[in-house]
């Protein structure tokens, strides 16, 4: 009983409530829902890079151990209905955006998912860890990435 409980939370929390079952393209669609839930948080709540940080750090257990429960239990090693990991990707790069608006979301998004698809060095080899980890590590990574360019970018008023 008590792992199927477990198994039910891993499924629901790696999925991020079923968004990784998309038929096309789940790791854009975890995207998405990551950045429309920011999207309403920056909007309606006010939060900024401190926050998304925040809310980052607090979804990154949680996510590791999800992502690692759901692929043990899939037997392989990242299936695709997984996104978690983009979520929490997204907001890390959300974290780096100096003035909330469509042009900065809307490059978080696209900068996120480049990073994250083409995986440039060092972006790589934190795919190589084990487990929930390694599934988080290189999304983590690319957010990080992504933010940078985004505060950069920020910085000189581009958005």
């Amino acid at each position: 009983m008590v792992l199927r409980l477990q198994r039910r939370a891993a499924t629901l929390i790696s999925t991020c409530l079923g968004l990784g079952y998309s038929p096309k393209a789940p790791g854009t669609a975890g995207s998405l829902g990551a950045l429309a839930a920011g999207v309403v948080l920056a909007h309606y709540r006010g939060w900024g890079r401190l926050e998304f940080a925040l809310l980052s750090g607090a979804a990154l257990l949680p996510g590791i151990w999800a992502a690692g429960v759901e692929s043990a239990g899939a037997g392989e090693e990242d299936p695709s209905r997984i996104v978690v990991d983009e979520a929490i990707g997204q907001w890390v790069a959300m974290a780096g955006i100096t003035a909330h608006n469509w042009k900065s979301w809307l490059a978080a998004l696209v900068l996120f998912r480049l990073f994250d698809i083409f995986k440039p060095p060092p972006i790589r080899q934190a795919e190589r860890l084990h487990g929930g980890v390694g599934i988080v590590a290189d999304d983590v990574a690319a957010g990080l990435a992504a933010g940078l360019v985004l505060f950069a970018a920020g910085c000189f008023n581009l958005y």
